[in-house]
């Protein structure tokens, strides 16, 4: 997000919010250490537009990170070096299928796998591209684990999300939820439109006829005192 200084007609001196695009390049401009302002967007665009004019493209959105590391002085730091980024792209390449090895951990001076190597400033312009997302958070033990850690509040994760990938909501094409009563048969295509699938259809599971006799055998017990 940016800001401009614009003459109304109604104030000589108001500003206006707007929204700067900026295409990168290279990987050391999409490496994001830790502590470091991040793009409020971040899109991974495709040459391909939309019917709107607009790429097709997909937005990291990232709900949590892994906080602070060991220090870039430390001689282990090399084997956990994915740790000094929120987010890094890179160009794909076969010998760099994962941003770390089991085998660090036996001598993290020397590290397998080191990361921070991935990151050479190569251009990722038209590239097959991979996003290393670091997620986490930390987590000291209290007498509230006991006998469970709650999940509430200790969630990592991030979002994949379309943006202008598709001409519209891609909701709209969802059938409708289906509703029949006992009285009507499931197998008929006017109660149940899923019924009119051609039964050669693969993907379909094959599920035993419904059955519903609604509340007529079910008796309910009264409870001493009444209801």
């Amino acid at each position: 997000m940016g800001y401009e200084l614009v003459k109304e007609p109604w104030s000589t001196e108001h500003h206006r919010p707007y929204l700067r695009r900026k295409r990168l390049e290279r990987e050391d401009e999409a490496a994001f250490p830790l502590n470091t302002p991040m793009p409020r967007y971040l899109c991974f665009a495709s040459p391909f537009p939309n019917k709107w004019g607009h790429p097709r493209s997909y937005r990291i959105q990232i709900t949590s990170f892994a906080g602070e590391h060991l220090p870039t002085s430390s001689p282990m730091e090399r084997s956990i070096s994915w740790g000094r980024y929120q987010l890094a792209v890179t160009r794909r390449k076969e010998e760099e299928p994962t941003s770390t090895s089991i085998y660090n951990q036996n001598d993290p001076w020397t590290p397998t796998v080191a990361f921070a190597d991935f990151i050479n400033n190569e251009t990722i312009t038209n590239e097959d591209l991979v996003a290393w997302i670091s997620v986490g958070f930390l987590h000291v033990p209290h007498a509230e684990d006991v006998p469970n850690t709650v999940t509430v509040g200790n969630g990592v994760g991030f979002f994949l999300r379309p943006y202008n990938y598709f001409d519209e909501d891609p909701s709209v094409d969802s059938p409708d939820s289906v509703y029949f009563s006992s009285e009507q048969d499931s197998g008929a295509c006017g109660a149940n439109p899923l019924a009119c699938l051609p039964h050669a259809t693969t993907c379909t599971p094959h599920l035993p006829p419904f059955r519903y006799g609604g509340f007529l055998n079910l008796s309910l017990a009264r409870p001493p005192g009444g209801i």
